[in-house]
């Protein structure tokens, strides 16, 4: 299954980003193989505003669906449900412990944006 996990870096062994749509990166990972592909996520990171509308358009595209991530505000957390994507918040350390944890069925998934907007 392709999950998308906001993060601080490039690869596995980096930190989740508690920010979703102004993360450094968005690691979109095969949670069977660790098979990733990073994507930039500077141009969302530094927007004056709709940074995480933008990222969770990104992450659809990317065909993802799961997002784990620290937080997600209302806006963003509209466009993935609209998507259909999974959105598990208050996710913290290491992004491969991430993908374990989410493996082992240890996430819980949010009704609603845990996050408010940013202008």
């Amino acid at each position: 299954m392709k999950i998308a996990i906001s993060s601080k870096g490039k690869d596995i062994n980096s930190e989740v980003d508690p920010r979703f749509g102004r993360a450094a990166y968005i690691l979109i990972i095969d949670s069977e193989t660790l098979e990733l592909e990073a994507v930039d996520n500077s141009n969302n990171a530094n927007a004056f505003k709709g940074a995480g509308i933008q990222a969770a358009s990104m992450v659809s595209n990317k065909k993802a669906e799961v997002l784990l991530t620290g937080f997600c505000g209302p806006k963003a957390f509209d466009v993935l449900k609209a998507a259909k994507i999974k959105i598990a918040d208050n996710i913290s350390g290491i992004v491969k412990d991430a993908v374990l944890k989410f493996n082992n069925g240890e996430v819980k998934f949010a009704d609603s944006a845990n996050a408010q907007e940013h202008w």
